[in-house]
């Protein structure tokens, strides 16, 4: 009787070594299929119409970023960046400082004040703007005569641009012949001052922000409030729920995810709101609007010598704020079981 004397082999290694990935037959030996080269073999028609946008939003978003990144650790403003004149070409004299620019802006009482009316700005805008938006949509979510009419006036703001609904504001808050103060001046009660007073300046833009803010919430929560299941209110009402109950425990939490979402997108937006106060009152009167977006737009572009890498430096801190923000919200959520 013949003995096998050949080496025994693992069933195991052999399996593995004759076989690669997904079961494919190699030769011993051979390399690895390389991961990226086997997404860019199966998924090269998708690459392709992806490689052009990733290379706009790199050109439009990446260079400014890394730019402004990069100029808030010098010293450069108008007097010593390159430039041209005339004929004459004159090179670049700023030096890095590494983080003085910072360090000079947090111990600067200016940024706190600046940073505390953006954050009470944002806080009042996305609070009101998020309470009106849920109540029209409860109220539109409802069936009525003349609802799809009631439904386009109500996102009409949204359609017009935002520089032309705050040149109208402008008009309606002008002191002498605005139509907010006419018609205050028909019932007896003397004109008021809203973009010339500190604290109805403040009221103003808060207004006009909402304005402008309320036609987004309004279609997002609307779309929310349509994915409940009708059959949950119905339930609830045959047990007895009163409206408020069924608000608190159906509408509520199933507008959970939608409402984290368009919460945050407000609360970036407007922090950074650039047209509402500097096409409105510029910052003032005074200084009492100026919010961080506008003062960091007033160094770069305003003030003589125009400061570059102090509103480069202020860019970076809006940014650091926003996603030190963006981090604490997602983290509490998550601790709320929303996970996204």
């Amino acid at each position: 009787m013949a003995v096998d004397t050949s080496p025994a082999m693992d069933p195991a290694a052999g399996a593995k070594g004759a076989r690669g990935r997904g079961g494919r037959v190699r030769k011993p030996g051979a390399p690895p299929p390389r991961r990226i080269r086997d997404a860019l073999a199966r998924h090269w028609y998708a690459w392709a119409m992806v490689a052009p946008v990733v290379l706009v939003i790199g050109l439009i978003i990446g260079y400014p970023l890394v730019r402004g990144v990069y100029l808030s650790l010098t010293d450069a403003n108008e007097a010593n960046v390159e430039r041209t004149i005339g004929i004459n070409h004159i090179p670049a004299t700023y030096k890095n400082v590494g983080l003085d620019n910072f360090q000079a802006i947090l111990k600067d009482q200016v940024f706190w004040d600046r940073l505390g009316w953006t954050v009470t700005w944002t806080v009042s805008c996305v609070a009101l703007t998020f309470a009106i938006g849920l109540g029209l949509a409860v109220l539109l979510n409802r069936r009525f005569a003349g609802r799809a009419l009631y439904r386009s006036l109500l996102i009409l703001p949204w359609a017009v641009p935002a520089f032309v609904s705050v040149f109208a504001w402008r008009l309606l808050y002008n002191e002498k012949n605005g139509i907010l103060n006419k018609v205050l001046h028909g019932g007896g009660i003397d004109a008021v001052p809203w973009l010339n007073d500190p604290t109805m300046a403040k009221v103003s833009v808060i207004a006009v922000n909402i304005w402008l803010g309320v036609p987004f919430m309004l279609v997002a929560l609307l779309g929310g409030l349509q994915s409940i299941p009708g059959e949950l209110y119905e339930a609830a009402e045959m047990d007895g729920a009163s409206p408020w109950q069924r608000f608190r425990h159906i509408t509520l939490p199933g507008l959970r995810s939608v409402s984290s979402t368009v919460i945050l997108l407000s609360t970036i937006w407007t922090f950074n709101m650039f047209p509402v106060i500097f096409l409105l009152t510029r910052g003032g009167p005074g200084d009492s609007t100026e919010i961080l977006v506008t003062y960091a737009y007033r160094l770069s572009f305003v003030n003589s010598p125009r400061d570059f890498a102090g509103a480069s430096a202020w860019g970076v801190l809006i940014l650091l704020i926003l996603m030190l923000f963006a981090v604490i919200y997602r983290r509490s959520l998550r601790k709320q079981g929303e996970v996204w």
